[in-house]
């Protein structure tokens, strides 16, 4: 995305110090007017004033550059200080005293820091006022010093403000972008999973049916893969999670069912469970199961294969409460911390599959459900507590 170049007005009257520095400099001089101003070759233009003169110039206005003195200070980049136009040799007969009536006057140079020429701080009074005192001078220069700093803070973040936008922008595309590819390779994925089990059926040939079996487990872990991307794009793009809340009787059963799913892809690991039988609870069934599955996969591929796994669940005082444990290693606050954020995946397991959104999308289940994820570490196992409230809000 680009940003339209802001104007010299708007650059200056984007620094919330000008006003104070123009008080400060007319209190200091005594001169009734102070601007500054932006001047080029061929244009001179105010973008702050502070008018005790009712002079009538206001930001944004122009003056015919050739009547003024800042003409002269943008071609010498020196500053231009008279303290008596009619005591001045060299400025006692010129044009610009006369146009504007002013006795005394200023014009110092404004330059950006990396050398560019802006304009000037200037300011004038029809009477006349001591500003050439070496004091006053070096004031006068620390604050056109300051705005060009300003100017550069105000143009840095501009920069960095720009540069954000088009990131979200490219960050929105691209999350559209692997919606929509998740959303097109369903369709394939369907048809490759319903070949292989096709063959599975009308083949008997070991050797056909073990190709047909890994062609199977292929397209279900890519199809996990495509879900996984799917609900984490509808969850960044605002759409939410698409829930379909009812009341689950025998919520047990379900709960079961997932953990004789990965029991059977897990034959050489253990899985221990104590789920409360005749649960009933508020919930999108689909959601659940998703997310006890998802705890369940973490848990068999970043624990101790030396140690079972455990699931618990139950409801007390109104509390639904489900737990995945695993052994192994404890975890670090700092990595825990970063466990439920998306792409993020921890290096327990060299060569672990997934795209690291498991825990990401069991947050956001959680969430959608009005409920939490609790993440524990210590004395060699490693929990992952969801709660929610077991009925409907009234």
């Amino acid at each position: 995305m680009v940003l339209p170049a802001p104007s010299c007005v708007d650059e200056i009257q984007a620094i919330g110090a000008v006003p104070k520095i123009l008080e400060t400099v007319a209190a200091m001089t005594g001169l009734r007017f102070v601007c500054i101003a932006h001047v080029t070759q061929d244009s001179w233009t105010a973008c702050a004033v502070l008018d005790k003169l009712e002079f009538g110039l206001r930001p944004g206005d122009p003056l015919d550059v050739t009547t003024t003195l800042c003409e002269e200070v943008r071609d010498t980049r020196s500053a231009v200080i008279i303290d008596h136009v009619r005591e001045s040799a060299r400025y006692h007969d010129h044009h610009t005293p006369r146009i504007y009536g002013f006795q005394s006057y200023f014009s110092i140079p404004v330059f950006r820091p990396d050398g560019r020429y802006f304009g000037t701080l200037c300011g004038l009074d029809p009477e006349p006022v001591r500003l050439s005192d070496a004091v006053t001078v070096s004031t006068l220069q620390l604050f056109t010093e300051l705005i060009a700093k300003q100017l550069e803070s105000e143009h840095s973040l501009g920069e960095a403000r720009a540069a954000l936008l088009d990131e979200r922008e490219t960050a929105e595309l691209r999350e559209q972008f692997i919606a929509v590819l998740g959303h097109d390779l369903r369709t394939p994925l369907g048809s490759v999973m319903s070949g292989a089990e096709f063959l599975l059926l009308k083949h008997q040939d070991p050797s056909t049916r073990q190709v047909a079996e890994r062609i199977r487990r292929s397209a279900r872990r890519m199809s996990a893969l495509v879900e996984d991307v799917v609900d984490f794009t509808r969850g960044r793009m605002g759409d939410g999670l698409a829930l379909e809340m009812r009341m689950l009787h025998g919520a047990d059963l379900r709960l079961y069912e997932v953990v004789d799913e990965l029991s059977s892809l897990h034959p050489d690991r253990v899985i221990d469970s104590a789920i409360q039988p005749g649960l009933s609870l508020y919930c999108d069934p689909e959601r659940l199961s998703q997310l006890l599955s998802n705890l369940l996969k973490n848990a068999l591929v970043h624990g101790s294969e030396l140690h079972p796994v455990f699931v618990v669940a139950n409801v007390r005082n109104g509390l639904f409460t489900l737990r995945v444990t695993n052994g192994g290693p404890d975890l670090s606050p700092a990595v825990i911390a970063q466990l439920l954020k998306p792409y993020w995946r921890a290096s327990s397991r060299p060569g672990s599959e997934g795209l690291g959104l498991g825990l990401y999308i069991v947050d956001q289940i959680a969430r959608s459900h009005g409920g939490a994820i609790d993440i524990s570490s210590s004395a060699g196992s490693t929990s992952f507590t969801f709660t929610m409230p077991a009925a409907a809000a009234a």
